[in-house]
């Protein structure tokens, strides 16, 4: 069986009908940056599919515009998972079904266009203006709620909402302000083999594959202060430990909003003018993220406006954005094809080699992710830098050759990591073996 036979047996494993689940087993909902790789997948071999996948995340958007990072499966068997969200204590969430109360990146314009641009004219631009609505509806929410002194930058409240969960920078900021009194209880009793027995993921994947039970324990407090909130983001800035201006999030924001004034320019609709100078105040502010000693973008601390200087693959991502200068472009290409950190043998890593937090096994602390590649190839070709983006595409398809459809992947000897059959990865293979 070839590299898209492969592929497509994978979506249509995990197609749930209106949804994909990412993979079998760990994962059984559905989740916002996932969805929208796969419909991009999808969209290479069943129009009506990918569009389905796009449905089906519009009608878990809240009623304030948030569309958010998990969609549960309503069988009675996950239940206890609801439970844990316990979404509708927020008078924003939808009432038919049970949702997370945070977000994803926002790539659903992402999605949406690449949709488009295997339709015909008519066919598009109707299916434009049946998503639009809801697709403004979610960027003006991210700049009510998670901009609120309107500098441009969305801020994130939740490690999950970055998509990279464990990643350093994030994971020292909640060592640093937000350990529990309980957490170190459980460290000093040694109680994690407790904590391994009740923990889902590590019936499915090794240990030494996951995040690490103190960084799961810290997200879940993280996760019940925001429940005990009921979501409503007054009341968690007015009380918040740590907030953080992720710089890989708003880079995918960035370029997003550009996608939806292109999405909204060829269905024939006015976009609001308050909207357009946020996403023109939202170019401005990524460069305020740049610091000149190490010649590259950090995300920072939304309080201090303190950049947090420890770098990851999210330093690179402001190529995916689009709007940056050539000049600091070339610096961060630079940094990416360094053999010493990022251009390991199968790149790219999520933590550069010469990073003492590097760990090529442990889920965003080192191992290489397709998604991550899939977005700086694209954005290396769209700022004319062809030859590396090549390369990036090369090394993945061969990657994935050698080794199969996995959640993500040791990026020194290739092993694939994580769990096995994993849709996005499956779905961007597909796009990128049609480039």
């Amino acid at each position: 069986m070839d590299l898209s036979e492969q592929c497509i047996k994978t979506l249509q494993t995990n197609d749930h009908g209106t949804h994909t689940v990412p993979a079998p087993g760990l994962y059984p909902h559905q989740w916002l940056w996932d969805s929208c790789f796969c419909a991009i997948g999808w969209s290479q071999i069943d129009i009506d599919r990918a569009k389905q996948e796009i449905f089906s995340l519009i009608h878990g958007q809240w009623h304030n515009g948030m569309i958010p990072h998990m969609i549960f499966d309503m069988s009675p068997k996950y239940a206890r998972s609801r439970n844990m969200w316990r979404s509708w204590l927020s008078n924003n969430s939808p009432s038919d079904i049970a949702t997370s109360g945070i977000t994803q990146p926002p790539l659903l314009a992402e999605a949406v266009s690449r949709i488009g641009t295997q339709m015909k004219k008519t066919d598009r631009q109707n299916f434009y203006k049946k998503v639009l609505p809801a697709l403004i509806k979610h960027h003006q929410w991210l700049y009510n709620e998670r901009d609120p002194h309107k500098e441009g930058l969305a801020l994130q409240i939740h490690p999950h909402e970055t998509g990279m969960d464990n990643t350093p920078p994030w994971m020292n900021q909640l060592h640093e302000h937000s350990l529990p009194w309980w957490i170190n209880i459980i460290e000093r009793l040694h109680l994690n083999k407790i904590i391994n027995a009740v923990r889902k993921d590590r019936h499915y994947v090794p240990a030494n594959q996951r995040i690490q039970n103190t960084e799961a324990m810290m997200c879940w407090d993280i996760q019940h202060r925001l429940r005990r909130k009921h979501y409503d983001i007054e009341k968690i800035l007015h009380r918040s430990l740590f907030l953080i201006e992720d710089v890989h999030f708003n880079s995918i924001f960035v370029r997003n909003n550009t996608l939806l004034t292109e999405i909204a320019a060829d269905a024939r609709i006015t976009l609001p003018e308050d909207l357009l100078e946020n996403f023109e105040r939202s170019k401005v502010a990524l460069e305020s993220l740049w610091d000149e000693n190490f010649n590259t973008y950090f995300s920072r601390d939304f309080v201090s406006h303190h950049l947090l200087r420890e770098p990851t693959i999210a330093c690179l991502m402001p190529l995916y954005a689009g709007t940056i200068s050539q000049e600091r472009a070339d610096k961060l290409v630079k940094i990416m094809t360094n053999d010493k950190s990022f251009w390991l043998k199968f790149p790219v890593p999520t933590v550069p080699r010469n990073m003492r937090s590097f760990n090529p096994n442990r889920y965003w602390q080192g191992p290489t992710w397709i998604n991550m590649n899939w977005m700086l190839i694209d954005g290396l070709a769209r700022m004319g830098y062809e030859t590396e983006s090549e390369a990036l595409r090369s090394n993945t398809i061969e990657l994935l050759r050698e080794q199969g459809i996995w959640e993500y992947y040791n990026p020194q000897t290739g092993e694939g990591l994580g769990s096995k059959d994993f849709s996005w990865t499956a779905a961007l293979a597909l796009d990128l073996l049609e480039v």
